[in-house]
C-alpha cells in the first residue's frame, strides 16, 4: 500500500505544482490553451492580475506581460519642415500596455516587434507634425505643442497605438540638429542677416547723430545770435548812457569838457608807434590848448 501511496503522492504534488501559477506585481498574465489565447464567454481575452492562480497542467501555458511603463529610445532620424528644410531629430517615447489581450494578439507578446511597430507610427506622426511647422517654431516656440500633438495623435485614430493595445504616455524630443550640408548655408545666411541688421542700426544711428548735431548747431547759432543781439542792445544802451553823461557834463562845464576832449585827441594823435601826419596851421584851433594861457 505504501509503495502505491508514495508515487501517487508525488504525482499529485507534481500536478498541483504544475497547476499553480503566480503573477508577480507589475505583470499581467495571458493564458494559452493549446497555444491559443484563452477567452471568456464574451470572447474577450482573459487577463490574470498579480496574485495566485490555477491552470490545467500541460494543457495551459501562462504568458506574462510587463505592465510597467516602457521606454522606446528612437534613433536620430531626418525630417523635413514646411520650408523644405531637413532636420535631424532625436526623440524617445514612454508607453505602456493598455489592452493586454490586444497587445498579445497584435504582437504575440514580442516587445521587439511592438517597439518596431510603435517606432514606425511615432516617426510617421513626427514627420507629419514637423512637416507642418517652420524651423523657428520647432526650435523655439511650439516644440511643446509638437510633442503634445504627436502624443494625442498616436493615442487616437484607427491606425494609432491603440491598435497595438498600447497607450503612449509621453513623447519627447531630445535634440534637434541641422544636417552638415545645411548648417553652413544656414549659418552664412544668419551672418548675412545679422550684418544687414547691424548696418541698418548703424545707419539709423548716424542719421540720428546728424539730426542731433544739426539741432545742436541750430541752437548754438540761435544762442549766439541772441547773445549778440543782447550785447548790441546793451552796448547801445551804454553808448546812449555815455552820450547822455557827456551831454550833461558838456552842458554844465563846456570849457572843461572841450579841454578834456582835446587832451584825448592829443593822446591818440601823438601816441607812440603811430606815424600820423597832420597838415595844420600853427594857429589852428587844434593847438589852442598848447599855447600860452590867456586871461
Amino acid at each position: 500500500m505504501r509503495r502505491i501511496l508514495f508515487p501517487l503522492l508525488v504525482v499529485i504534488l507534481f500536478i498541483v505544482y504544475q497547476a499553480v501559477i503566480v503573477v508577480q506585481e507589475g505583470q499581467r498574465g495571458i493564458m494559452l490553451r493549446f497555444n491559443k489565447v484563452h477567452r471568456d464567454a464574451d470572447n474577450k481575452v482573459v487577463v490574470y492580475e498579480p496574485g495566485l492562480h490555477f491552470k490545467l497542467p500541460i494543457i495551459d501555458q501562462l504568458k506574462t506581460l510587463d505592465a510597467r511603463i516602457q521606454t522606446l529610445d528612437g534613433q536620430e532620424d531626418r525630417f523635413v519642415t514646411v520650408e523644405k528644410k531637413d532636420l535631424l531629430v532625436d526623440s524617445y517615447v514612454k508607453w505602456k500596455i493598455s489592452d493586454f489581450g490586444q497587445f498579445y494578439t497584435s504582437t504575440g507578446g514580442d516587445y521587439q516587434k511592438a517597439s518596431d511597430l510603435l517606432r514606425r507610427k511615432v516617426n510617421d506622426r513626427l514627420r507629419s507634425e514637423i512637416g507642418s511647422r517652420t524651423i523657428k517654431d520647432i526650435v523655439s516656440g511650439s516644440r511643446g505643442e509638437l510633442m503634445a500633438g504627436a502624443q494625442k495623435a498616436l493615442n487616437a485614430g484607427e491606425d494609432g497605438a491603440e491598435r497595438l493595445g498600447i497607450e503612449v504616455v509621453d513623447v519627447r524630443v531630445k535634440q534637434i540638429n541641422l544636417p552638415n550640408e545645411v548648417s553652413s548655408s544656414i549659418y552664412q545666411r544668419m551672418q548675412a542677416e545679422r550684418a544687414a541688421v547691424a548696418r541698418e542700426h548703424r545707419s539709423q544711428g548716424e542719421e540720428k547723430a546728424e539730426f542731433i548735431r544739426a539741432d545742436v548747431d541750430k541752437k548754438v547759432v540761435l544762442i549766439l545770435a541772441n547773445a549778440n543781439k543782447t550785447a548790441e542792445e546793451m552796448k547801445g544802451q551804454g553808448d546812449a548812457e555815455a552820450a547822455k553823461i557827456y551831454a550833461d557834463a558838456f552842458s554844465q562845464a563846456p570849457d572843461f569838457y572841450s579841454f578834456i576832449r582835446s587832451l584825448k585827441a592829443y593822446e591818440e594823435s601823438f601816441a607812440e608807434g603811430k606815424n600820423n601826419m597832420m597838415l595844420l596851421k600853427p594857429d589852428s584851433e587844434f593847438f589852442r590848448f598848447m599855447k600860452a594861457p590867456t586871461k
